[in-house]
């Protein structure tokens, strides 16, 4: 039987998907993996250069590959890039995961990330373009998840309880 992950963690850039899965990992006793790092890590270049350089469908190709490697490997914490529920193949290897998504909304997305140009599909007008994908991508993260968590006003200490609680995992 392959490992599976503990907990997968979905949203969108910027919702505190790294710093909430280092903190449930460590509540655990588990690792922690994020699929953009290990794209980063297998590329030898940012997401944004990948983005500019290739487009997004090679990059959204890298990411499928990644996270169905490392839903295939990793058996703790695991977190997703924020596109990366577009791919129904990606969906349906989600399916049967305990699977969080964090969720907020755009006047905290902006005070999170500044909504800044480092992020390459929010470029231009970020704040319309982060309302768009959240558009398209909130009914996808909903269908992925065993449970949701609002990270609006939170603390990543709280929202690392909310979600441990919503799937009733203990403590390590």
């Amino acid at each position: 039987m392959s490992a599976a992950p503990r907990v997968v963690l979905v949203g969108p850039m910027g919702v505190g998907k790294s710093t909430v899965g280092k903190l449930l990992a460590e509540r655990l006793g588990v690792g922690y993996r994020d699929t953009d790092d290990d794209i980063v890590a297998a590329e030898g270049r940012t997401i944004a250069e990948i983005f500019v350089d290739e487009g997004e469908p090679v990059f959204r190709a890298l990411e499928k590959s990644a996270v169905g490697r490392a839903l295939a490997e990793h058996d703790g914490v695991l977190a997703l890039g924020g596109g990366s529920v577009l791919d129904a193949d990606t969906r349906a290897l989600l399916a049967g995961q305990r699977v969080v998504y964090l969720s907020m909304d755009v006047e905290e997305a902006v005070r999170r990330t500044g909504l800044n140009a480092a992020r390459p599909l929010l470029a231009v007008n970020p704040r319309k373009q982060w309302r768009e994908l959240m558009e398209a991508r909130r009914a996808l993260y909903e269908g992925v998840a065993t449970a949701v968590v609002a990270t609006d006003g939170r603390t990543p200490e709280e929202v690392t309880q909310i979600a441990l609680d919503a799937l009733e995992l203990k403590e390590a």
